[in-house]
């Protein structure tokens, strides 16, 4: 009762009652492999969405660029080139904005076009 501590409670299970209990760790393993394929699968959904990223920002730039150069067939051609798709094109005098996708990403670029003269027979 109250203060009272057998030792008894703290003996060494014999061969029977091990049995007893045999089985308990395949439940806990399962539940283990469970939580581990749903972290590999957070994980891998998290890389293959910063790629998507990476590659839409990529493919932005570059559509901008060409955009600015060369227009919107160029725009087009470049990002596709890098595995996005043009989603909106809107040039406005000497700047190009693009937006481009690439998987569930989108990215968003701008560039601006600019002359340099140059007198002949300066260079």
């Amino acid at each position: 009762m109250g203060g009272y501590f057998s030792i008894r409670r703290w003996r060494f299970r014999s061969h029977d009652d091990w049995r007893a209990e045999r089985g308990q760790a395949v439940p806990v393993m399962v539940v283990v492999l469970l939580l581990a394929a749903v972290v590999v699968l957070a994980i891998t959904r998290l890389g293959i969405a910063a790629d998507d990223a990476a590659k839409a920002r990529t493919a932005a730039d570059a559509a901008a660029l060409a955009g600015a150069a060369d227009g919107f067939a160029a725009a087009t051609e470049l990002a596709e080139a890098n595995g996005g798709t043009l989603l909106a094109y809107n040039a406005f005098g000497n700047q190009v904005e693009v937006r481009v996708g690439v998987g569930s990403s989108v990215a968003v670029a701008r560039a601006e076009r600019s002359v340099l003269w140059e007198r002949p027979g300066s260079g």
